[in-house]
Parts: structure tokens; C-alpha cells; sequence
């Protein structure tokens, strides 16, 4: 007898690992793993997924209708131009599961997102790595990697777990030198931090062409991971076979009615993102003085840097902070093995993980 034999690809994927959520003997953890919003969702947005609850018996707006025009009023875009996802994960799967397949590459930065291998073996195309310089994405490295069998080029701006990001000019280049088979992603999840006047989220992209498509999330600035819900903002005609692929009730009532209130409530947009600017300098700062290093980051993270060899490497770090209920990430899966990736957290968090890290140094 044989047994079944998934398609060539899927058991190369390495699955992926999320951030952990607890520590050994059932102690409240400090999390900070998984870029989580460190004031939580709005309370409008609570308040509106709680009432969506009384109707769970009901099935959801398969179009997302409210839900996009309130991202396409909140962003100045044009709402039949928005598919919803359930997260930005969802979106990533389609694109490359309706643009890629056996004998494809999908190209991506050399500490990109896993979700792009995965999503790329998923397909049956084969994942193509550029070298990155500086811990940022090398325009000339991406475009020198581009070929005939490339089908699509992930670029994470603001890239996850560094922190860096390309400019305006540079997201352009990459377009230009692109072939223009190469439809180009451009994955803004954490752009509502970034206040760089060079920095862009890809959207004048998208307008400018057929070739481009931005994705956002909910789960970073709006705290609605729980909730898993992400957009796409793409050229008509890739809104179409989106929407040809995904499910029909892919985004549930609650998590719909929750991302309106959440784009709706701009003051606490704003009251988080002075947060992360205020805590994640300070915090940055204090690691300085700790004689440890840290990426320059425009996220809601932060990248620490440790000694490769020695009694504080980013392992006995791990562990160390592990023992005082705080929860790094550990990057050695995305080639970081002398980095922990730290989620700015509330003031009282990065004031914990400063101590530790002050007591593991000693």
C-alpha cells in the first residue's frame, strides 16, 4: 500500500514558530515575542467586537464592505481597490499560491519574513534569497537576483525582525529594475510607527502600475492580532483573482466590526505610536549603557545584539531572561543567532528587561 504524497515543496517548509507565550511554573509572563501593541487594541474596538458578538449566529459580510471603506477613507485609497485577509498571512499564501507555482522563484530579502519561503514551498516554487548589507535590503542584490523564472519580490518595509527600511527612492528603483513580469509586494505591517519623511509604504506604487500590491495588518499599532485580520492594496486586476481565491466569509463579523472601530479612533492611533517612539529610544538607550548593541529600529522592536562566543550569548540571554518570566524572540531560525528581537512593551516591561539585562552582564 502507498500512502498519499503532498505536492513537491511542502515538506521543505520548516513550520512556522510563533513567539512564546509562557514560561515554566504557570508565572504571568512579560511578553514581548511577538510585536504585539504594547497599549493593547482601542477600547472602541472592544467594545465593537463584543457587540458583533451577539450575532455570531450570523455570517460575516463576505466583502468586508464597511471594513474597507473605513481603511480606504482612513488612508485616502480607493476601497474596491482593498481585499481583506485573515491577517496579512492569509494574503501573502494567495499571492503566491495565484502568481507562483513549480519551476517559479520568489525572491526575498536574506532576513525577510519566513512567511515567504513558506508560502513560496507552499506553492511549489522555489524560494530565492538576496543578501542584505547592513541589515537592510540591497536594491542591487534583489534586482541582480531577478530572472525569468522570478514571479514575485517580498519586500518587508519596515523589515521584520531588523527593523531597517528602504526609502521611497529605493522601493522605486527596486520597481524599476524589476522585470516587469515581477509583481512586486511590498509588506507595511509596521508602517503606522514610521515617521521618516523618506520613508513609503508602497501606495504611490500601486497607483503608478499593474506590477504592485501593499499589504498592512491589524495586529501591530491596532493590537487585534487575536482578531487576525490584514488588508491588500492592489491594481484592479489583482483585486479580481483575490478575490476569485480567497473564502467567502474569509474575515469574521467580530474581527470586521473591531477594524473599523480601530481604524476609526485615530487619537489612540497616535497615543500608541508617541509610545513606541518615546519607550523604544529610552530603551535602546539603556542597552547602550549595558555595552550591548542594538539595530537601528523604525518598528515596535528592538534587535540586541550579543557576544557569539562567551557566558552572554544571545542563548544564555534567552535563557536568562526566560528564568525572569520575560519572553524574547530568538532569531537564529533567520540566520541571527547572536541577536534577541525585543517587542516594545509597556514602560513597566522594558524597565524589567533593562534589570535583567543589567543582572546577566554582570
Amino acid at each position: 500500500m502507498t500512502s498519499p504524497v503532498p505536492k513537491p515543496g511542502i515538506l521543505e517548509i520548516s513550520p512556522y514558530v510563533g513567539g512564546k507565550s509562557s514560561v515554566a511554573g504557570g508565572v504571568k509572563p512579560i511578553k514581548l515575542s511577538s510585536n504585539e501593541g504594547a497599549l493593547g487594541p482601542s477600547p472602541k474596538a472592544i467594545e465593537a467586537a463584543t457587540r458583533a458578538a451577539t450575532q455570531m449566529h450570523r455570517y460575516p459580510d463576505g466583502g468586508a464592505g464597511a471594513l474597507r471603506a473605513a481603511i480606504g477613507k482612513r488612508f485616502s485609497l480607493d476601497p474596491e481597490r482593498i481585499v481583506c485577509g485573515a491577517g496579512s498571512d492569509e494574503l501573502i499564501a494567495l499571492l503566491v499560491k495565484s502568481y507562483a507555482g513549480p519551476g517559479d522563484e520568489v525572491l526575498y530579502s536574506q532576513y525577510g519574513f519566513v512567511m515567504y519561503p513558506i508560502a513560496a514551498h507552499s506553492a511549489g516554487a522555489v524560494p530565492v534569497q538576496a543578501p542584505e548589507k547592513g541589515y537592510r535590503t540591497d536594491i542591487d542584490a534583489m534586482i541582480a537576483k531577478a530572472g525569468p523564472k522570478t514571479k514575485i519580490c517580498f519586500v518587508a518595509n519596515p523589515n521584520n525582525p531588523t527593523g531597517s527600511y528602504v526609502t521611497g527612492a529605493e522601493l522605486k528603483r527596486l520597481r524599476d529594475g524589476l522585470p516587469p513580469h515581477v509583481l512586486l509586494i511590498v509588506d507595511a505591517a509596521y508602517a503606522e510607527y514610521v515617521s521618516r519623511n523618506d520613508y513609503t509604504n508602497g501606495a504611490e506604487l500601486v497607483d503608478a502600475g499593474e506590477n504592485t500590491v501593499m499589504l498592512r495588518t491589524f495586529s501591530k499599532i491596532f493590537a487585534l492580532g487575536g482578531m487576525r485580520l490584514g488588508w491588500a492594496y492592489a491594481p484592479a486586476k489583482i483585486v479580481d483573482v483575490l478575490n476569485r481565491v480567497r473564502g467567502p466569509f474569509n474575515v469574521s463579523a467580530a474581527a470586521q466590526a473591531a477594524g473599523v472601530a480601530a481604524m476609526e479612533d485615530l487619537a489612540f492611533q497616535e497615543k500608541c505610536r508617541a509610545h513606541n517612539d518615546r519607550v523604544l529610544s529610552w530603551f535602546a538607550g539603556e542597552v547602550a549603557k549595558l555595552g550591548l548593541k542594538t539595530l537601528p529600529s523604525v518598528g515596535n522592536f528592538v534587535m540586541v545584539e550579543f557576544p557569539s562566543t562567551g557566558r552572554h550569548t544571545a542563548a544564555a540571554a534567552n535563557e536568562f531572561l526566560m528564568s525572569r518570566a520575560i519572553i524574547p524572540r530568538a532569531v537564529a531560525n533567520y540566520g541571527l543567532p547572536d541577536h534577541l528581537r525585543v517587542t516594545i512593551g509597556t514602560d513597566d516591561e522594558m524597565k524589567a528587561v533593562v534589570a535583567a539585562l543589567a543582572d546577566f552582564v554582570k
